[in-house]
């Protein structure tokens, strides 16, 4: 059997077994994202050798660290237990407190109360029957610490309520600082949109909706080829997107923190709203329209094929039919993790170790996870400032007033917005994918 230091070291000198073979496999891609090329460890010996044969290597060296691991745990546990038993021997051995209950051979033996004195008096329930005629004298020869040890005992003189936290003194609590904050999406997807500001109502842009090239070659003093071009305006409106909250005086007074955390969690409302509409509006008024809802996109299905090949024909539509570059995959965090946890027929897992976080890429674009819109449809697109824009004609703006009978009710609205215009001047540099 072996001890918890001997555990201790084995897992140790292990780790670094591990930690070795990882440093020999760590390359760089040209993107400055940290991979690995199994193909270039060494520090195993010449029967391990190639990724798959280091693969399976690391995948048996990381289960015995776990084995290891679950030992050492259980052999603290048990450390731990023998510890916790010598504390309670201690307890065991000390003195008893007087009078206290187990000290005393038998009830008979233990000291008597007062009260219990005077009830099993024969004088005193005698005098009782005669009708309590005068008064009654007797006395007892008790020691002070007979009756401190007494005192000290559950049956008390006269026993009355029990005296708890509930009938008695309530213990003080005293709050932890700062508060635990509630669960919410974060912003995921305007963060790779390009931004631009507008001072205009509606969005006004020109597209070039006819390029015909007509070039040829042409013999002398024959007619020369004619090509065809033509423009179309396209507008998009600027919607507002709002918050507020009541808020009593009190409330804003005497909790310092509470102005700051109202303008917070409001400018995060508006904003986590808008990241909604870029991706999912509708486009009905007052609603901006989102990138799937625009007219032209494109679609692919995924049918029979693996999810990362059918966002690899997206991004072949996008290049051939938009004539763009592709740069970002959006997908929900379930399909994500679909994809994350694909494996070889061996079990070797593609999207890297699961002891390492992985790189949150797909074909050398960057994957967004937004939950914006359900699991089972994704997008990849070119979101570049000559195809996609977010206008902002005005920032969150925080300002606080009275409605109706608010003033002599002593409270106040909170209120913010913001209005922002979306534009997505290509539609076919933008492909949805569905079926996930």
């Amino acid at each position: 059997m072996s001890t918890l230091d001997e555990i201790r070291e084995k897992l140790a000198a292990k780790q670094d077994e591990l930690k070795k073979v990882f440093d020999e496999a760590e390359v760089t891609t040209d993107s400055g994202q940290k991979s690995y090329d199994f193909a270039r460890v060494k520090c195993l010996g010449d029967n391990v050798r190639g990724s798959i044969a280091v693969a399976e290597k690391v995948k048996a060296m990381d289960d015995e660290l776990n084995e290891l691991g679950e030992k050492a745990d259980k052999l603290e546990a048990a450390e731990r237990a023998a510890k916790g038993l010598a504390e309670r021997e201690k307890v065991r051995g000390r003195p008893p407190m007087p009078g206290g209950r187990g000290n005393h051979p038998s009830v008979a033996d233990r000291v008597k109360s007062l009260g219990e004195m005077l009830a099993e008096e024969k004088a005193y329930s005698d005098w009782i029957k005669r009708g309590t005629p005068g008064g009654i004298d007797f006395s007892y020869d008790v020691l002070p610490s007979d009756i401190l040890a007494k005192a000290m005992q559950v049956e008390t003189l006269l026993t009355k309520a029990l005296m708890s936290t509930a009938a008695g003194f309530a213990p003080e609590s005293v709050r932890l600082p700062g508060f635990v904050e509630a669960t919410t999406r974060p912003l995921q997807l305007i963060d790779i949109i390009p931004m631009a500001q507008t001072g205009q109502a509606v969005i006004k842009y020109m597209e070039e909706t006819t390029r015909v090239h007509a070039a040829a070659e042409t013999a002398e003093g024959g007619t020369y080829a004619e090509s065809e071009f033509a423009f179309t305006e396209r507008s998009s409106d600027v919607r507002k997107i709002t918050d507020s909250v009541p808020v009593t005086d009190e409330q804003l007074e005497d909790v310092p923190m509470m102005g700051g955390y109202i303008n917070g969690r409001l400018m995060f409302g508006v904003r986590q709203r808008l990241d909604t509409q870029v991706y999912v509006g509708n486009g009905t008024a007052p609603n901006l329209r989102g990138i799937v809802n625009v007219a032209g996109i494109q679609a692919q299905a995924r049918g029979a094929d693996p999810v990362p090949d059918v966002f690899y024909k997206g991004m072949t539509k996008v290049r051939t039919v938009g004539r763009a570059v592709p740069t970002h995959h959006v997908m929900h965090p379930e399909d994500w993790q679909g994809v994350r946890l694909m494996r070889t027929t061996d079990g070797v897992y593609i999207w890297g170790n699961p002891s390492e976080a992985g790189p949150e890429r797909m074909w050398g674009l960057a994957v967004v996870q937004a939950e914006a819109r359900a699991a089972g449809s994704g997008l990849v697109g070119s979101f570049q400032s000559p195809w996609i824009s977010l206008f902002e004609r005005s920032g969150v703006d925080i300002q606080v007033g009275y409605v109706n009978t608010q003033f002599v009710e002593g409270k106040r609205t909170v209120r913010a917005d913001m209005r922002a215009g979306f534009v997505v001047s290509r539609p076919a540099a933008f492909c949805n994918i569905t079926g996930l």
